[in-house]
């Protein structure tokens, strides 16, 4: 149902341009998306009532993140939402009885032991990237051209800045929504879609493990860019502050994983680093790293999340209120059936 290209290092073409732009700046090019048959993911979905294999347990406090049925954030700290400990399939208590993708657990044991290694590493060193000079910049573009081994060159403009490939490694473990094939048609579907309108009308799956994707960008893409065309790339519909870009770098037998800020630009530290992709790749995760953007919501979207966290204390010291009650009473009653002495 879903076809994916995996690029060769000589496909230039196919690959993601994010250098062209009329304007100035930069224009991110959405090329070869991903394409589902016309009526083929709706006949899928509606042969299974419900997902199968799903173990969904209350995550904590600590996992802000978005919805992967509906895509909306979920707002929220006590009982805020439900994972599934095998797949990691993360949603809202209301959207749990609408899931239709069964469980990925155990479809690729090699791949869950790779990212869990990596996962192992993770660190956060703070490192910033060296300011380089045109002459430094000429200097290091030539030796890096030297040591490639295909035409995924790298060129200097004459404003100083360059432009070149990198490759992107799609490690999630988590679904991804799409949009839907085609809307109702008969009867019996709109009634059903009617019913369930508050969640809108996406098709989600997993991608591969191994999915890679050449990208054509400048050195003054920052990576927020790079991951909005990845999801463009493969027409993904959710929010794209639900994924994060990581540096991985292997020295000495060990894995460092960094999570990229969103004006950082990845083809700096591929041209710093050099060619060799032991040495730095750029690998797309979910950005589950427990630190949130608050600024980038919007005033009523905040304001209704400390709406929902007012209800949530309320409702939770109800509840501790009422348990200690019924302890109390619990013992008086114990007490008044005893006689003294």
């Amino acid at each position: 149902m879903i076809e994916l290209k995996t690029l060769s290092p000589c496909d230039e073409l196919d690959g993601l341009d994010l250098t062209k732009n009329p304007r100035g700046g930069h224009r991110l090019e959405r090329t070869n998306a991903v394409r589902i048959p016309p009526g083929r993911a709706p006949l899928i979905i509606q042969r299974r009532k419900v997902g199968k294999g799903h173990y969904f347990q209350p995550t904590s406090h600590t996992q802000y993140t978005w919805c992967d049925l509906c895509g909306d954030f979920i707002w929220g700290i006590y009982r805020k939402s439900l994972r599934c400990a095998y797949c990691s399939f993360t949603c809202h208590y209301r959207c749990r009885a609408l899931i239709r993708l069964d469980c990925s657990r155990g479809e690729d044991a090699d791949s869950d032991s790779d990212v869990s290694q990596d996962a192992a590493w993770d660190e956060k060193p703070e490192k910033q990237t060296p300011v380089l000079s045109a002459k430094e910049s000429e200097r290091m573009i030539k030796d890096y051209n030297a040591q490639i081994k295909s035409n995924l060159f790298m060129s200097l403009n004459k404003d100083g800045s360059y432009i070149g490939f990198i490759k992107v490694h799609l490690k999630l473990i988590r679904p991804v929504s799409v949009p839907a094939a085609k809307k109702p048609s008969c009867h019996h579907e709109r009634r059903s879609a009617a019913r369930s309108q508050q969640v809108k009308r996406r098709t989600s799956f997993y991608l591969p493990k191994e999915a890679s994707k050449h990208l054509h960008l400048s050195s003054r893409t920052p990576a927020s860019e790079v991951i909005q065309a990845l999801l463009r790339k493969f027409t993904v519909l959710d929010n794209p502050r639900k994924f994060a870009l990581f540096q991985r770098t292997e020295k000495d037998g060990q894995v460092c994983m960094r999570k990229l800020s969103d004006d950082e630009e990845p083809l700096k530290l591929r041209l710093i680093s050099g060619p060799c992709e032991k040495s730095l790749s750029f690998i797309l995760k979910e950005n589950e790293t427990g630190e949130v953007n608050w600024d980038a919501f919007s005033m009523p979207e905040l304001q209704n999340f400390l709406r929902i966290l007012q209800r949530e204390e309320e409702e939770h010291m109800r509840q501790i209120l009422q348990r200690y009650a019924r302890c109390r009473q619990q013992m008086q009653e114990a007490l008044a059936s005893r006689t003294p002495g």
